[in-house]
């Protein structure tokens, strides 16, 4: 069975870019038959700010509240990640460190990328987002995709959008993805080991 590639959309802002590099995504992964595609929206997950008093880390799938659980629990069925990321005032957005703030076991060895899109491409937000997974005992993966302002504006601009903009990533996707289902694969198989 192929492992389910989950590409958080790690922004909830009105206007946002993140839908053209997600049209570009879901047009080239689910031509791959090596991977199931499953798009996490976090406007589809409206989580509370967090304010836990036991971190996740020591109080695995204890999930204050139903929302916190639906995210959870839809977290959890992913083998590996693809995390799509703003760049806002030289880092990611709060509503991506407010959903991963209130999960642990399900984030944990499991392998992730990253997609990022505004000044350098994104390039600050994916490097402390790289800090935060660590912590979460997650496999961040060297290779990303970057989405400089040009591509952007050019993107923005287009009536109608079509994924082909970014079809000079292409590459740069295809090296990210290979690794990361590399990863899905070595993990998946050393978390089924330890039971």
């Amino acid at each position: 069975m192929a492992p389910l590639v989950q590409v958080i959309v790690g922004t909830t802002r009105p206007g946002r870019f993140s839908e053209k590099p997600i049209a570009w995504l879901v047009d080239r992964l689910c031509r791959r038959d090596d991977l199931e595609l499953e798009i996490l929206d976090l406007r589809d997950h409206p989580l509370p700010l967090y304010e836990g008093t036991v971190p996740p880390a020591r109080s695995p799938r204890d999930y204050p509240n139903d929302a916190v659980a639906r995210f959870g629990q839809a977290i959890d069925r992913a083998d590996g990640f693809i995390i799509v990321t703003a760049e806002y005032n030289h880092g990611y957005p709060a509503s991506l460190k407010n959903a991963m703030d209130h999960l642990f076991a399900e984030f944990n060895r499991k392998p992730v990328a990253f997609v990022g899109y505004g000044n350098v491409g994104g390039a600050r937000a994916i490097e402390q987002l790289r800090q935060v997974v660590v912590e979460l005992e997650m496999a961040p993966l060297r290779h990303a995709v970057h989405i400089l302002p040009e591509l952007m504006i050019s993107a923005r601009s287009a009536e109608p959008f079509s994924p082909e903009l970014f079809a000079s990533l292409d590459q740069r996707l295809e090296t990210m993805v290979s690794d990361l289902l590399w990863w899905t694969a070595a993990l998946g198989a050393a978390r089924a080991s330890a039971g």
